[in-house]
């Protein structure tokens, strides 16, 4: 296994994603460890938001970095491999995102991504990158790079599992209190061998008809919250197919 994180953390790879440079330092890196070969990708770096912390810093790490390190490990991946991005079910249950963020990332201009996400706040830069990131798996996935090629991309979309990035936030008295705020129809915040057993799940021989999935694992939050939001009935006359003829 290839570990990337940032320096200081037990990993084969050390790098700040949120670099340009180091993300494609990383990449080069784990090209090199890999021999040429990786049987799967996972892409779980990522930053929360918070109240002394700048939104471009999330843009950066959890949108840019992951899909960079994606794109760029994506030639090592064989037919038959996959690839997992993480997301997050505050892009659904979390209200007044900007949206311009969104759209700032996919289409790939860091900077203006950056601006916008510094005019907002950071707690909501953070569902934005998620959204970003979900948006990115469901346009890429089943085009021929990833599916016309055999690999399969999805995404997990965690709900509150209880990691240290969530302690922290707990213990701050400003978001603190906004995660009370979220009902949890199961009682009690996910578990992170919950998560890994999921993406070991989707990267692993029992799930080759998963592609370009957003699989929510969230203790019913996103269920509870949008009940009948999700399955969407297919509206064709809104569907642009000019986009995808290529």
């Amino acid at each position: 296994m290839i570990g990337v994180d940032r320096p200081g953390t037990d990993v084969a790879v050390t790098a700040d994603l949120a670099s340009a440079g180091e993300r494609r330092r990383a990449v080069d890196e784990a090209t090199g460890l890999a021999d040429g070969t990786l049987a799967a990708v996972v892409t779980c770096a990522g930053l929360a938001g918070s109240p002394d912390r700048k939104g471009s810093l999330l843009s950066s790490v959890n949108f840019f970095g992951t899909v960079e390190v994606l794109e760029g490990l994506r030639p090592l991946l064989a037919p038959g491999s996959a690839a997992v991005a993480i997301s997050s079910n505050s892009t659904t249950v979390q209200p007044d995102i900007p949206l311009a963020l969104v759209e700032a990332c996919l289409d790939g201009d860091e900077a203006r991504a950056g601006a916008i996400a510094d005019e907002d706040s950071s707690i909501a830069a953070y569902a934005a990158s998620k959204i970003a990131v979900a948006h990115w798996v469901r346009r890429h996935a089943t085009g021929p790079q990833w599916a016309g090629a055999g690999v399969r991309l999805n995404a997990v979309a965690p709900g509150m599992i209880e990691t240290p990035m969530i302690a922290a936030m707990r213990a701050d008295e400003r978001t603190g209190p906004m995660l009370d705020m979220l009902p949890i129809p199961l009682g009690r915040g996910g578990r992170p061998e919950e998560i890994a057993a999921l993406v070991d799940f989707l990267v692993g021989p029992d799930s080759t008809f998963f592609c370009g999935s957003v699989v929510f694992c969230d203790g019913g939050s996103d269920a509870l919250l949008r009940t009948r939001d999700w399955p969407a009935a297919w509206d064709i006359s809104l569907r642009d197919f000019t986009k995808h003829a290529t």
